[in-house]
């Protein structure tokens, strides 16, 4: 008799790591609110820090 847990049809049954990423919404809607702001916050410490200094 074969092993319950050993069952081929379990390994095909198996959802995607990317598949199950992408069809999560929420975290779609965050990564898409999140990724923007992470990048303009770097873009505006990057325009701060190339203002010359005047005395």
């Amino acid at each position: 008799m074969a092993d319950p847990g050993n069952n081929p049809k379990d390994e095909e049954e198996r959802i995607p790591a990317m598949q199950s990423l992408l069809e999560n919404p929420f975290l779609l809607l965050f990564i898409g609110v999140a990724m923007p702001t992470v990048f303009y916050i770097i873009w505006g410490i990057m325009e701060i820090v190339t203002v010359p200094i005047t005395p």
